[in-house]
């Protein structure tokens, strides 16, 4: 209502005429009769306003949030690119452009408006309207509407680099390491992954184990990875070896040294359930362990399961748990297999 205010005073001194409407595209002037009149009253004054003044802006930008209040996009749409294309070194151009690219997605152009986001970021310099970076704005924007994985990995780094106060770091992380992957850096993606630990504990949307994902992949990257072997025969015939002469010791040698699991079937996995917490010799000691002649029928190219059984009374089924290792980081280890795991108890 200031603008109104103002433009009376202008009007009671004869500086403007209410109904004149000369320069002034008629295509604007739209919508109810009092809507027509402030519409026509803004236009007057902002044809009072210094070009790239900070009054042409706040009328201007008064000027489009009218016609959005009034849902009407395209005549927003249309001042705003007027605007831009005759006055091309307008500082505020990019806010105009934030304002036309947020009236695409209300007309369901997500397309277009992601083009302007992109175009606001790359080619126009940041403004802060309402103590709010435009390309802050823009950049999470840019995130939910674009799922090319090589502008994420841009985008995740824009946020990190320009506004680490700004953002929950901890999500940016991850999100990253997850956008690195896609894309094949995965240097990238341990350098993510590694930054994101210190922010444990952080809620991931749609990733309810990240924080063990997370260690799982900076852990393994860092280990040494001899314990794996060239092909689940090989594997599978060294742990059988093992247990068929009661070695401890050297099936102990088979063991992942990092992210191994034990747990039973209905556990849900955490770190906290390593073969650190007891000695297999314990267990196999004076017992005999006796393991299928084939393996479990849920076996798979990836994952695979030995039924072994003898290690206890009150656990004397144990399954022992195959996985093919996916680490395209290393190509030597990618593919290769290891003993990830014991699960306790019968299937169900």
């Amino acid at each position: 209502m200031i603008f109104l205010l103002i433009l009376s005073v202008l009007i009671s001194c004869n500086i403007v005429s209410k109904d004149d409407i000369s320069g002034i595209d008629s295509y604007y002037i739209t919508g109810s009769r009092e809507e027509r009149k402030e519409i026509l009253e803004l236009f007057h004054l902002l044809e009072l306003e210094e070009p790239g003044s900070e009054g042409e802006f706040t009328v201007t930008r008064e000027i489009a949030a009218k016609f959005a209040r009034m849902q009407d996009y395209d005549r927003l749409i249309h001042f705003l690119s007027a605007r831009t294309i005759n006055n091309p070194t307008n500082p505020y151009n990019g806010f105009y452009f934030l304002m036309i690219a947020y009236a695409f997605i209300q007309q369901d152009s997500k397309p277009i408006a992601e083009l302007y986001f992109d175009m606001i970021v790359k080619n126009y310099p940041d403004l802060i309207i309402n103590d709010e970076s435009i390309h802050l704005v823009c950049l999470r924007n840019l995130i939910d509407l674009n799922d090319n994985p090589q502008r994420q990995v841009w985008y995740y780094n824009e946020l990190i680099s320009r506004f680490s106060d700004k953002i929950d770091l901890g999500i940016t992380y991850f999100m990253l390491g997850q956008a690195c992957e896609k894309v094949g850096d995965w240097n990238g993606a341990i350098q993510a992954y590694t930054s994101y630990l210190p922010f444990t504990g952080t809620i991931i949307p749609g990733f309810s184990n990240a924080d063990q994902y997370a260690k799982q992949q900076v852990d393994f990257s860092r280990s040494q990875k001899d314990w794996t072997f060239e092909s689940l025969p090989a594997l599978r015939s060294a742990v059988e070896y093992a247990l068929s002469n009661g070695n401890a010791r050297l099936l102990s040698q088979y063991q992942a040294k990092v992210n191994f699991f034990a747990r039973s079937w209905e556990q849900i996995e955490t770190d906290d359930m390593g073969m650190t917490r007891f000695n297999l010799a314990q267990f196999m000691y004076g017992n005999q362990i006796r393991f299928a002649s084939t393996l479990d029928a849920s076996s798979n190219a990836n994952e695979a399961f030995l039924r072994t059984t003898g290690w206890s009374l009150t656990l004397n089924t144990w399954y022992l748990y195959f996985r093919k290792i996916y680490f395209p980081q290393d190509p030597e280890i990618h593919g290769r297999w290891e003993w990830a795991g014991i699960y306790y108890g019968e299937k169900f």
